[in-house]
């Protein structure tokens, strides 16, 4: 294991040494860029390494989980039923915050169900050690140091206690889970008692929530997308983020709602997303569809929070059949398709084990040359076709 900030490197077996001496640069760092000496010596001078963090950065889960099972799993109807208690409990102040910021109050409390459970887990981590770790680690050593140094200022402005900061091991913190950069740009008092509370204060994690979707461009009055039904025979090579169609035309190729009503009339462009292939549910999402991105880079998270809020807001569950499989491809299996792929010619970026936007236009590409449905999902039919190409190919 090496640790490092800077020129600061340490192994394992002194790792406690050097990490005293990561945290003596790291306040040095700190009183340039203007954070009191007092408060850099105090804060990081109580600091202790923390190796359970740098086993969870390591760590990658050789299983995945499925679309169906992460949707599932957090669009549950215990977090529905909350979710609608909770929009009737907050109306006003939800009201209040979509007409200051434009976001419907139904995403904000879906967000706020994904992130925290609504505000019932926010981790047990101590942030600021958590953060320590990682910015005295080579890995990503110079994002978790101006992290570190934001929560510095975080502390200032806000008056936190540091040993209340607790969160997710990485860092995130609060019931919208923000990392100290978007704390300190976002986070707004929502209750109006002149400071911000990401741990105890509902308001002002909704109130947050609403200014960083403004932020990221939030278009008010346009929902996140919708789930669609699909004709028999459609071009499934039609799919895909990087393939935006108006509706117009999405309705010209036979796009329908899912309860089979005709699209609706609108100058908008959508994308049509297959997070499960052909054979699972289909979505026609919007530009707040890649605002929801910008919290959080996961399709299944976007999907997951679009459809949480369809359901807080009265909606009833999706049409289409959800899978019963858990598990999806082992990470190590997806990343040797990936690297197969690569081999054949085709652009499905990094082998990180990940079915990206960029994988799964790979995986198009190579089932419309093998003669496959075209929906971008590596299924076991297109794995059997990958399988069977010599080991080096040509396209």
């Amino acid at each position: 294991m090496l640790l490092v900030a800077g020129a600061c490197i340490a192994r394992a077996d002194d790792g406690t040494q050097r990490f005293a001496a990561c945290l003596d640069e790291l306040a040095m760092v700190a009183r340039s860029e203007g954070i009191p000496g007092a408060l850099a010596d105090e804060v990081l001078g109580r600091l202790t390494f923390q190796p359970r963090v740098i086993e969870l950065d390591r760590a990658q889960p050789e299983f995945q989980q499925t679309f169906a099972a992460y949707l599932r799993g957090r669009v549950s109807a215990a977090r529905i039923d909350q979710g609608r208690v909770l929009l009737a409990r907050h109306r006003d102040l939800l009201d209040g915050l979509t007409q200051t910021y434009g976001v419907p109050g139904h995403y904000l409390v879906a967000l706020w169900g994904m992130e925290s459970d609504f505000g019932r887990f926010t981790g047990r981590m101590p942030i600021l050690d958590s953060l320590a770790t990682l910015a005295c680690d080579a890995r990503r050593s110079d994002f978790f140091r101006a992290e570190l140094i934001t929560a510095l200022r975080l502390i200032e402005r806000e008056s936190l206690e540091p040993a209340a900061m607790r969160g997710s091991w990485a860092g995130a913190m609060g019931q919208t889970q923000f990392m100290p950069s978007t704390y300190y740009a976002h986070a707004v008092d929502g209750d109006g008692d002149g400071r911000i509370d990401l741990w105890g204060s509902p308001a002002d994690a909704l109130a947050s929530g609403a200014n960083l979707l403004q932020s990221l461009g939030w278009k008010r009055g346009q929902r996140w997308g919708r789930e669609v039904s699909l004709p028999t025979g459609f071009a499934y090579e039609k799919s895909g983020m990087e393939q935006p169609r108006s509706l117009t035309e999405w309705a010209e190729l036979g796009v329908r709602r899912a309860d089979g009503a005709a699209l609706p009339i609108a100058d908008l462009n959508a994308r049509l997303l297959l997070p499960m292939g052909h054979a699972g549910p289909a979505f026609l999402v919007y530009d707040n569809f890649d605002v929801l991105l910008g919290w959080n880079r996961s399709i299944s998270f976007a999907i997951a929070v679009g459809h949480l809020a369809d359901r807080i807001s009265g909606a009833g569950a999706l049409h289409a059949r959800l899978s019963d499989r858990d598990v999806a491809m082992a990470t190590s299996e997806m990343a040797e398709l990936q690297r197969r792929l690569t081999e054949l010619g085709y652009s499905p970026g990094e082998a990180d084990g990940i079915l990206g936007p960029a994988t799964r236009s790979a995986v198009r590409a190579f089932q419309l040359d093998q003669g496959l449905i075209a929906d971008g999902y590596p299924d076991e039919t297109t794995r059997t076709a990958l399988a069977a190409l010599p080991e080096v190919s040509a396209r």
